[in-house]
């Protein structure tokens, strides 16, 4: 999917430009040059606003940009034709660039917002099974790629928030940091954790690193952890206070990971059990196996709107966003505290989970 995004996107924002060179070159303030003139000066416009958004966000939000821009455009073109035939008036080029432009800068500021803005989402969830005489509280929170969207400040603050609310547990559900983390941003994050109380943490399939410039491995990041009482699950299963099991799952991208029946091969059923597995991907195995919540991030919500769903409808993920049952089994997928690559969301927001588990 990403490879088709990569390709499909650069290729959509420079036919994309081709169209709004055109439209530039209809603005009444380029009438007076000749159509080669009206054509070079709209094309350094363009040239100067992409060479801004390089700069201040990088090329992959530079081309979110520029894509948001010439869709919306588009739109507005399309609409301005309607609305002048309906009263038959001559289309307005510089309003329809003017509503276009506006209109964009809103709807990304909004997305910019979203992305950095981090709320707090609640869920709850109901079981028959004993839970010691005493309901249980989870905070839940994954894809903080520590660095994307905030230092390791903004997240001992959000750490804070997560304490105040006295959790049983906090569970971090992968990609807690990225190959663009730094050592001193990881070590802090880490340290923030240690003041919270049972902490458990899966890797997602950013946490190892993809690359060999980030200056720490994985080593170094289960140490910092490990040494701020964070308890790490791989492929493995842990009873808290004779209550609840949690089972953290190895991530997908690890080709050896066990499956669904081997790790619950010796959980006593009979208790509330919770599934931490980074990517949303093992739904019918997860369901068979009878655990009763699954907790994932990784698909970061979509990210934008309308293409939030994609990867769902593709079958990269079993679900994108939110809350399903399927049997006896709750799945919950939250759009992660941060953001990675992309610095927008418009098709959902940044958040942590809190599912209180209720005994009927």
């Amino acid at each position: 999917m990403w490879r088709m995004i990569f390709i499909g996107v650069p290729t959509v924002v420079l036919i994309g430009l081709l169209y709004v060179t055109t439209r530039i070159g209809k603005l009444s303030f380029l009438q007076k040059f000749s159509r080669v003139w009206r054509f070079l000066i709209s094309l350094l416009i363009e040239a100067i606003v992409f060479a801004g958004l390089y700069y201040g966000i990088g090329i992959i939000n530079a081309m979110v940009v520029l894509l948001h821009v010439i869709i919306i455009w588009l739109l507005c073109d399309i609409l301005g034709s309607i609305l002048a035939k309906l009263i038959k008036k001559n289309k307005s080029h510089n309003w329809v660039g003017c509503i276009a432009i506006v209109v964009s800068i809103v709807y990304l500021c909004m997305g910019w917002y979203f992305g950095h803005h981090v709320y707090q989402t609640n869920y709850q969830v109901t079981t028959t099974k004993d839970l010691g005489g005493k309901n249980l509280k989870v905070v839940m929170f994954a894809d903080s790629h520590v660095g994307a969207t905030f230092h390791h400040e903004e997240f001992a603050s959000y750490m804070e928030e997560i304490k105040g609310m006295h959790p049983d547990a906090v569970l971090i559900a992968g990609d807690f940091v990225d190959d663009d983390t730094s050592k001193e941003d990881m070590i802090k994050c880490c340290e923030a954790l240690g003041n919270l109380n049972n902490v458990y943490f899966v890797f997602g399939n950013h946490d190892r690193g993809y690359f060999t410039y980030r200056d720490f491995n994985e080593s170094e990041l289960i140490e910092e952890l490990e040494k701020n009482h964070v308890t790490i699950l791989q492929d493995k299963n842990v009873l808290i206070n004779n209550q609840f099991y949690l089972i953290g799952r190895e991530d997908r991208s690890v080709l050896s990971r066990q499956d669904m029946a081997s790790l619950i091969k010796d959980v006593d059923m009979s208790k509330f059990s919770i599934v931490m597995d980074h990517q949303p991907h093992d739904y019918i195995n997860q369901e068979k196996s009878g655990v009763d919540l699954v907790l994932s991030g990784h698909t970061h919500g979509g990210w934008l709107f309308p293409i939030n769903y994609l990867g769902e409808m593709m079958g990269t993920d079993d679900k994108t966003y939110g809350y399903e049952k399927r049997s006896n089994t709750n799945f919950i997928v939250t759009s992660g505290i941060s953001d990675w690559a992309l610095k927008f969301k418009t098709g959902c927001i940044s958040e942590y989970v809190i599912v209180d588990i209720i005994q009927e």
